[in-house]
């Protein structure tokens, strides 16, 4: 049977008229991998059709298994925000969107949406950061969820061998985009090196970790805008379609919100965040360990901004150079950082 093509499947969920009543103030947002559609209370989210090194979504079943599996994870740090899945369906030429618990109709499913409420846009870190509206209690809260997440879920079984390579692979994925001349990067190819250095002489500080079994099933993708601090803070969004990728230490994911924060102007709140979780988990990471995870999340983060050029039509292209460029500057400062740490006698 002939199915629409996915450029239909969007124009239908693009159009108010599909969404009737809820349709107030409607808005629809592109991602790297997803369209998401915002009523007036709920968002909803189609993964594109798409295949990347580390996931694929090119068939129906994938895309399928994926929403369920978005749900199933995120309500761990986000118990409530996630409500189902909505079938995309098709007969005789007409789309209908009906709830997975409603579904009677002999219609052909054709896709798949993630249900979720919608979030107070006020409510979300990069809005508060923005207003300098954020606190101190509220940073306290969202450490608390993040400990009881940390607490909560799978310890990962990780020889120091290979999660030291994870290190050097993704360094060498860094390079191989970072440092292609039509990039023009300044600074990349001394910040490829440092890092390299850095990992040799942090070696043991990563391979400890694992050893000491800190390797958790994370979130995978920590950065402000996944944060709403409500009365009891939500972290949406985390990776769903790639386990490996949520394989983690607990200060790695910290590092990584750290980072983002102080490049939004909250230099503060990485530094709150790591010294809460680590007293009240119990673990408190060498000093040169959260500056070597920095400026890995930071070249990593740089050479993610810049694969976008790769895809064969880039979403706002003029929008990557400049972040990679941002990223790679704050490479720097903590690797100096990791260098200053690991000084005899220090501190």
């Amino acid at each position: 049977m002939h199915t629409p093509a996915f450029q239909a499947k969007r124009q239908f969920l693009q159009a108010p008229q599909t969404w009737g009543a809820s349709a107030a103030g409607f808005s629809c947002i592109e991602t790297h991998m997803s369209w998401l559609f915002l009523t007036t209370d709920r968002v909803y989210k189609i993964k594109k059709p798409v295949h990347f090194p580390y996931l694929d979504f090119t068939n129906l079943a994938a895309r399928e298994l994926y929403c369920r599996e978005e749900v199933r994870l995120n309500t761990r740090l986000a118990p409530g925000i996630y409500l189902g899945l909505m079938a995309l369906q098709w007969q005789d030429g007409r789309f209908s969107l009906v709830p997975e618990a409603a579904l009677t109709a002999p219609w052909l499913t054709v896709d798949w949406l993630v249900v979720m409420q919608r979030l107070p846009a006020d409510r979300m870190l990069p809005a508060l950061m923005a207003a300098r509206a954020l606190t101190v209690a509220g940073v306290d809260a969202l450490a608390d969820a993040l400990l009881a997440f940390y607490r909560s879920v799978t310890v990962l079984p990780m020889t120091p061998a290979a999660y030291l390579a994870r290190f050097h692979f993704e360094q060498a994925c860094n390079r191989e985009v970072l440092l292609r001349p039509q990039f023009d990067l300044r600074d990349a190819a001394s910040a490829l090196k440092q890092l390299d250095r850095a990992l040799q002489q942090g070696a043991a500080l990563l391979q400890a970790r694992a050893r000491a079994g800190r390797i958790v099933d994370g979130h995978g993708d920590l950065r402000p805008e996944h944060v709403a601090l409500l009365q009891v803070p939500v972290v949406i969004d985390c990776l769903e379609f790639n386990p490996q990728l949520r394989m983690v230490d607990p200060f790695d994911e910290l590092a990584y919100l750290g980072l983002e924060c102080s490049l939004a102007g909250a230099p503060w709140v990485g530094p709150r965040l790591v010294s809460r979780c680590a007293a009240l988990l119990g673990d408190q990471p060498p000093a040169a360990l959260l500056p070597l995870y920095t400026a890995h999340r930071a070249l990593l983060r740089a050479r993610l901004a810049m694969a976008h050029l790769l895809d064969p039509q880039p979403r706002t292209p003029q929008r990557w150079p400049a972040l990679a460029q941002r990223y790679i500057d704050a490479a720097g400062p903590a690797l100096r950082e990791f260098n200053v740490a690991l000084r005899p006698g220090w501190p």
